[in-house]
């Protein structure tokens, strides 16, 4: 905890904003917060209209064949009964853009979704879990499952071997958890209601671990547009320390050798790099090169901080170069 707070201390300056006038002048005309705009001329330079124009455009709609069961060319051709044209996306092995579909029924009421064929889940948030590439052998831990698409996805990949611990502290998600834990048949996953920070009590040791932390949800303003004044600064820090205290977490209950996905549907530096900083300055992990999937690299300065070079190990995925959520992936290893 005290280091925590010492890193919390030497990079507070992330979080003293002072909006320019270009970003106040922004910020009005696309309607986010101004201490938003500031960050994001500081990351995009020349391309930050890009981006705020690329916010105001919803993303196609994307679904996850569930191999568990079905096989994604059946699944594509009872789709394409009902008048769903789907799109093999080439880097996801399970991924398809949805191109157009009927009237009705609507892709989340469809008989094959209601048996568990298939998945509704953004382009990146399938990453990690490939990412994190588990095996039949391992031991899995979710420190933050709810809703489970990430969970079952990994069960998906593992083929239901091996065992996943699902964590989630909220009851009310822990339904909809379970749910699609059910609706997909992925029979290896036990759920544990609790926090996952209190797992560092216990003497579990995973081979894996998948942290898609709680965030901003900064790079979800495609699909929800409240997210361009829901973020205050503060709750920009909160968020940072959660995630600092979770990723340290993470740290204690990996094997050595372990490996850690870290993930976010966030493209803030703040809730990121700066955490995966944490990792590498304070934990001594490792940051391992993502290669198989299109991206940019992680930010190795931001707002006049240097952070680890290392960083460029890192993913970010953005709507306006990839056409997907924004989104970051790491892959660690202790």
């Amino acid at each position: 905890m005290d280091s925590i707070m010492a890193y919390i201390k030497k990079y507070d300056k992330l979080f003293e904003v002072s909006p320019s006038r270009k970003a106040r002048d922004l910020a009005i005309k696309y309607g986010f917060l101004d201490y938003m705009i500031e960050r994001y001329l500081d990351m995009f330079k020349d391309s930050t209209k890009d981006f705020l124009d690329s916010c105001g455009y919803p993303l196609k709609k994307s679904i996850r064949c569930n191999t568990l069961k079905i096989s994604c060319d059946k699944l594509v051709n009872e789709l394409k009964k009902k008048g769903f044209y789907l799109k093999k996306v080439d880097w996801l092995p399970h991924g398809y853009e949805v191109l157009s579909y009927p009237k009705s029924p609507s892709l989340g009421a469809t008989i094959e979704y209601l048996k568990g064929y298939y998945y509704i889940q953004g382009l990146a948030s399938m990453i990690p879990a490939y990412v994190l590439n588990p095996s039949s052998s391992d031991f899995v831990l979710d420190m933050a499952a709810a809703p489970g698409g990430k969970t079952t996805q990994l069960s998906q990949l593992m083929e239901n071997k091996g065992k996943i611990i699902a964590v989630e502290k909220s009851r009310k998600r822990i339904r909809a958890l379970e749910s699609n834990i059910n609706r997909l048949g992925a029979t290896n996953i036990l759920i544990v209601r609790t926090d996952a920070t209190v797992l560092k009590k216990s003497n579990f040791r995973f081979t894996k671990i998948l942290l898609d932390a709680p965030c901003s949800g900064e790079g979800l303003i495609p699909i929800d547009q409240s997210r361009k004044t829901r973020t205050s600064i503060l709750d920009l820090r909160n968020f940072f320390i959660t995630q600092l205290n979770l990723i340290s977490t993470a740290f204690s209950l990996l094997d050595d050798n372990g490996r850690l996905v870290y993930s976010t549907c966030s493209i803030a530096p703040e809730e990121n790099e700066a955490v995966i900083n944490f990792a590498i300055e304070n934990l001594g992990m490792k940051p391992i090169k993502i290669s198989e999937f299109p991206g940019c690299k992680g930010i190795t300065e931001f707002h006049g901080i240097k952070f680890s070079e290392e960083l460029k190990n890192c993913l970010r995925l953005y709507p306006h170069k990839h056409g997907t959520e924004g989104f970051f992936i790491c892959l660690l290893q202790k």
